[in-house]
Order: C-alpha cells, then sequence, then structure tokens
C-alpha cells in the first residue's frame, strides 16, 4: 500500500506543474480558485509522502488515514473552487458566489472552511515541523478569546469561530499573499531548476566555476552574494531574487561543501539585501521620493543607501568565506553525500573535458532569464521562456536530452521539493487572516509612542518588532509604506534625521524576509535546496544578523547616510571615520557569527568579538569616547591575532 501512495504522487506532481504552467501564463480561473486547487493539489502530494507518524508509517491503519486525509482535501480546496468558478454557478448555494457571501455563510461554509484549517495545520505539521503549526494555532486562540488577553498582549473583542473560519479560509487568510507567491514565482522556477539539473547543465556550469576560481576559499558562495545582491536590485523582490539565482547559486555553493540548509541561507540573506542595494533598489526609492518629508532627491537616496550596502554585503562575504575556510579545513575533502545529505568538497581532475551543449544550455537558460526580467518581463514570465528554451536545446544533444520520462521525473521531484513550502505558505496564511482580523498589526505600531516618548533606542525595537510582524506577510514595499505613514512621523518626533528613519523601517521590512518563523524568502531557497524549511530559515536570519544591526547604526550615527542631523551633508572625513569604524564592526560581527577565522573561536572569544562589534556599531564618536573604541579594536585584534597562532599549529 505505500508502494501505491508513491505511485500516486507522480500523476498528481505532473498535474500540478502542468496547471501552474499553464494558469500563471494564461489564466482562465478566478484568483481565489486557482490558489484553491493549487494549494490542493500540493496537499495531496504531503499526505502521500509525509506520513502521519514516521516510525508506523507501514501500519494499515495509518495508511488508510492519508487516504482519508487525501479525500478531505479534495472535498474542502474542491468545495472552494465549485463555489467560486462561475462554471459552476448551478452548484452554488442560493445562487450565490462564495465571496459575496461574506458574513452570510451556510453551515457547510463553516464545516469545509474549519476542516480546511485542520487539514492545513495538519500537512504543517507532517512536512515542516510542529514550530509553524503551532504559531498558527496560537493566533487561532488568540482571535477567539482576545476579550480575555492582558493589556500588554493587544486585547480586542473576540471573534466567534463562524467569523475566524471566515476570515482566515473561506475568504482570506489561507489564500493571500503568501500563497499567491509561492502560486506565481517559486514553484515555477523550482521546476525550472529541476529541469535544468536533468539536462546536466548544472553540472557543467559547476566544473567552469572550478575551473575559473580555481583553489579561491567559497568562490561560489561569494558569486551567490554578489549575483543576489545585482539581481535583488533590479527586482525588489526577495522571493523572486531567491527564485531567480538561487536556481543556479544554490547547487554551486552545495559543490563547495556548503549544507543545503546553509546554502539556502546564504542565498536568502544574499537576496533579501537586494533592495537595499543602489542604483534601483527595487521600488522602494520610488516610494521614498513621494514619502520622506521634507522630500528628497533621487540621487541623495542612492547615495544614502549606498555604504549601508556595502556594509551589508561585505559581512556576507566574510561569513561565507570564514564558513568555506572552515570547510575546507576539515580533514576530509573528498566529495561524498553522507545520511544528511550533506555535500562536501568535491575534487575533480582540471584536465576534463568539459561538455560543451550543456554549457550552451545554462548559458541559454541564464541568459533568456535576465534578459527578460530586465526588458522588464514578469518573473514567471521570464522562467516559462527560460524553461522553454531548456527543453529545445536539450533537445539536440544526447548528453543533454530530457526525454518524456526525464520530464515526468522532472516534474515529480519538483513537486517533493515543493510542496512543502505549499504547506507553510497555506499556514502563513491563517497567521495573516488573524493578524488582519484581530488589528493587531495597526494596534502594535500605534501603542509604539507612548511606550517610548523619550526613548529613543526603546521606540527603535519596538517599531523593528512591529515592521517584521507586518512584513511577515506583506511585500516588503508594502510593509514599508505601511510602516512609513504610520510611525515615520513617530521617528522625525523623537529626533531622528527623516531619510534615517525611512531606512530604518525599509531595511526591517526587508529583514522580515528571513526572520523565522515567517520568512519567504529563506522558505523559497529551502525548496530549491531541498533542505528543511526551519533550519534555513535560521540559517539565513543568522548570516543577515549585521541588518539588523545596521539600521541603529545609521539612525545613531546618520553621517552612514552622508547625512548630518540637521540633514545637511556631513565633511568627507567624518563619513570616513564612522564608515571605518563601523566596517570594522562588520569584521568583528562576521567573525562572531561564523565562530571561525583561522581555527574556531571559543565561546569567550566569540563573545568578545560580538561585544566589540556592539561598541564600534553604536559608540558616539566623539573625542570622550575614543577610547572605548580603542579597547574594542585592540580586543578584537588581540583575538584575531591568538585565532590565528591556533589556526597554524598541526
Amino acid at each position: 500500500m505505500k508502494q501505491k501512495k508513491q505511485f500516486f504522487i507522480l500523476p498528481v506532481a505532473v498535474l500540478l506543474s502542468l496547471f501552474i504552467l499553464s494558469e500563471v501564463n494564461y489564466p482562465i480561473l478566478k484568483p481565489q480558485s486557482a490558489l484553491a486547487l493549487f494549494a490542493m493539489l500540493g496537499l495531496i502530494v504531503v499526505f502521500l509522502k509525509y506520513p502521519l507518524h514516521k516510525k508506523n508509517e507501514d501500519q494499515l491503519l495509518l495508511l488508510t488515514l492519508d487516504y482519508i486525509f487525501v479525500g478531505c482535501v479534495i472535498l474542502c480546496f474542491g468545495y472552494v473552487v465549485i463555489q467560486t468558478e462561475p462554471i459552476f454557478k448551478p452548484l452554488w448555494l442560493k445562487g450565490i458566489y462564495l465571496g459575496d457571501r461574506v458574513s452570510n455563510e451556510h453551515l457547510i461554509d463553516y464545516v469545509v472552511g474549519g476542516l480546511g484549517l485542520l487539514l492545513i495545520l495538519e500537512a504543517t505539521r507532517r512536512s515542516v515541523g510542529i514550530t509553524l503549526a503551532l504559531l498558527s494555532t496560537i493566533f487561532l486562540v488568540y482571535a477567539g478569546f482576545g476579550q480575555y488577553m492582558p493589556h500588554w498582549l493587544f486585547p480586542h473583542r473576540g471573534f466567534s469561530l463562524q467569523r475566524i473560519i471566515s476570515h482566515t479560509f473561506l475568504h482570506a487568510g489561507t489564500f493571500g499573499i503568501a500563497l499567491r507567491v509561492m502560486f506565481t514565482y517559486v514553484f515555477l522556477f523550482v521546476l525550472f531548476g529541476a529541469f535544468l539539473e536533468r539536462t546536466g547543465a548544472t553540472n557543467y556550469i559547476l566544473n567552469v566555476v572550478r575551473r575559473i576560481f580555481g583553489d579561491s576559499v567559497g568562490s561560489p558562495a561569494k558569486v551567490a552574494v554578489i549575483a543576489s545582491g545585482l539581481m535583488g536590485s533590479l527586482s525588489g523582490s526577495a522571493v523572486a531574487n531567491t527564485a531567480t539565482t538561487g536556481t543556479f547559486t544554490i547547487p554551486l555553493m552545495r559543490s563547495v561543501g556548503f549544507k543545503p540548509q546553509i546554502a539556502g541561507g546564504v542565498e536568502a540573506a544574499a537576496s533579501s539585501g537586494g533592495a537595499l542595494v543602489p542604483p534601483i533598489m527595487g521600488a522602494g526609492a520610488y516610494m521614498m521620493l513621494e514619502i520622506v518629508e521634507p522630500s528628497v532627491s533621487y540621487l541623495q537616496i542612492i547615495k544614502a543607501a549606498l555604504l549601508p550596502a556595502i556594509l551589508y554585503y561585505t559581512a556576507l562575504l566574510l561569513i561565507v568565506h570564514f564558513y568555506a575556510r572552515q570547510i575546507s579545513n576539515q580533514p576530509n575533502h573528498i566529495a561524498q553525500e553522507n545520511d544528511e545529505n550533506e555535500v562536501r568538497l568535491q575534487t575533480e581532475p582540471q584536465n576534463e573535458k568539459l561538455p560543451l551543449m550543456q554549457g550552451v544550455v545554462f548559458i541559454a537558460a541564464f541568459l533568456t532569464l535576465i534578459g527578460f526580467l530586465l526588458l522588464g518581463s514578469t518573473a514567471f514570465r521570464a522562467v516559462s521562456w527560460s524553461l522553454l528554451v531548456v527543453l529545445i536545446l536539450s533537445l539536440f544533444n544526447p548528453q543533454t536530452r530530457i526525454g518524456i520520462t526525464g520530464i515526468l521525473k522532472s516534474m515529480e521531484g519538483a513537486a517533493h521539493s515543493g510542496v512543502s513550502l505549499i504547506a507553510a505558505a497555506s499556514c502563513v496564511g491563517i497567521i495573516l487572516g488573524v493578524v488582519t482580523l484581530t488589528g493587531v498589526g495597526s494596534k502594535l505600531p500605534a501603542a509604539i509612542f507612548p511606550l517610548a516618548q523619550t526613548n529613543l533606542i526603546l521606540a527603535l525595537l519596538l517599531l523593528m518588532v512591529s515592521t517584521i510582524i507586518l512584513g511577515m506577510g506583506l511585500p516588503s514595499s508594502v510593509c514599508y509604506l505601511l510602516m512609513a505613514i504610520l510611525l515615520g512621523p513617530v521617528l522625525v518626533d523623537l529626533g531622528v534625521v527623516p531619510l534615517a528613519a525611512h531606512f530604518f523601517i525599509f531595511y526591517f521590512g526587508m529583514m522580515s524576509m528571513v526572520t523565522p518563523p515567517v520568512a519567504l524568502a529563506a522558505y523559497t531557497a529551502a525548496a530549491i535546496a531541498d533542505a528543511g524549511i526551519m533550519k534555513t530559515a535560521s540559517a539565513a536570519f543568522r548570516f543577515a544578523i549585521v541588518g539588523f544591526a545596521l539600521p541603529y547604526a545609521f539612525v545613531l550615527r546618520p553621517e552612514l547616510l552622508w547625512l548630518n542631523s540637521d540633514v545637511g551633508n556631513p565633511e568627507i572625513w567624518v563619513v570616513i571615520i564612522n564608515f571605518s569604524l563601523t566596517l570594522l564592526g562588520t569584521v568583528n560581527f562576521a567573525a562572531s557569527i561564523s565562530g571561525y577565522v583561522y581555527a574556531r573561536f571559543s565561546l569567550w572569544e566569540r563573545a568578545i568579538m560580538l561585544i566589540s562589534a556592539l561598541i564600534l556599531f553604536f559608540t558616539p564618536i566623539e573625542l570622550s569616547a575614543i577610547w572605548i573604541h580603542a579597547i574594542a579594536i585592540l580586543a578584537s585584534g588581540g583575538i584575531f591575532y591568538y585565532n590565528r597562532s591556533k589556526g597554524k599549529q598541526p
């Protein structure tokens, strides 16, 4: 019976891939119907692939329950499709479309919606883990019992079970931004990567990169960081950027020994910072032109973004360099795939002849993808054309030819990699539904100013938390827009330079993409890397931690944005001093996060590096504080010297 489950996965996976390819490019269904069908196919694969209980997965009762779950998924999500699509109008309850039955649903609507929520929670528990499912459950409880919450937990009047089901499943929530991002972008890029790998093109580029960079430590990961930063500046979307560049860069990083979750974390962290990179910065720069008061020019904005972007990507490059150095110094350098699917450093003969056609397929796919993006095409249309190019070019050579069987296997592989992401996105939708239903997203910002009228650091901390919470499901640009309007004036009233206040909000809107438990960029990278979602999200958060410190640095030191406290232009030597000290702090941050430079750091060494980094980041640059900076520099320099001497020991 277990073999039968595997047999059923293939046709569902093929149907899922074909449906996304057709519906994204040539939509014929209503948005909610398309997302419902997408979720239905994904959850079917989840219940067929992931057992109820791993140790007893062969028991007949548990296998039977899996099929019952599959039937319930078809019933619940199929019901949404039927009650939404005009072609099924004769089956609509009392002839009314589901979207028009808000606050006037029928009993059957609530039964289906409640069952759908339970199925999503169980699918998430199986495929992602208990953390996200438990968090969604806590939010649901908060929605129902808000009137009993203490004042610091933002009490509300509480909502009935019917209202919660309506808002989190039937009309919003599940079929919201999170699932739409996965449907529109992520799964297509996972599919694209599966086809590219089937042609052997990814192996070709891995060999080419090894030849180009030779013995440079962690060079593919460094290329991934830079490429993601440049592409993210164009797209402005952390998720789309991760999906676009991650298809190429994550396999490169794994080839030099990066664990799957580490490779995904690096890619997600690098992609999330892309919108911070001038000159394009996605849509953020254009929004600031409209919102910042007093008004600023486009040149001022991109000039202000330059130094923080350099600091952020310097930290990432150092982290991957230290991590790669640690891998290269391990005793075993021979490539092997262990039980945890970790790929260690592989040494290949440099005189091996590279198959030309695999390179042609890879380069053509990459140029097609980038070309369409630069021409203004949407990400899903660009990847669709690239996928077509891969299929056509692969026919011309036996080494790259996929064939019907290969196409089916690629679709199945994409489904295996992507369905946990579908479950996670559906579960995230429940959280977002509760946030909008209870109004906690707007209550949190409103509480900041009374709590922190005289304490700037406290105000910044509270603003960071509220921005990250809102950024859990909102696109980063939308999150920035909302928070800038609500809280931008609050920071200005507290004495923050206006442009610095807006950059603070914008940075944390981007960092929400790598902040667990709802880290959409990390989810995307996890699907491509075939790694655990929460492990990848934790790694991305760790690598991007400098991005959480930088906003505080340039609020306290507006010179990093080429600004004075009076909004004028600072002298060049003041900028150089501020940037140099923050850069030293960035190096210490990267070393502390990596835990390795020449040899592994002890706990106390990491602590000293972290403390010195914080001092260099946040201590005012005044004559009276020079001795504090000097102590931090000397202490970190001593740790580097001591670590180097340890590294020289056999």
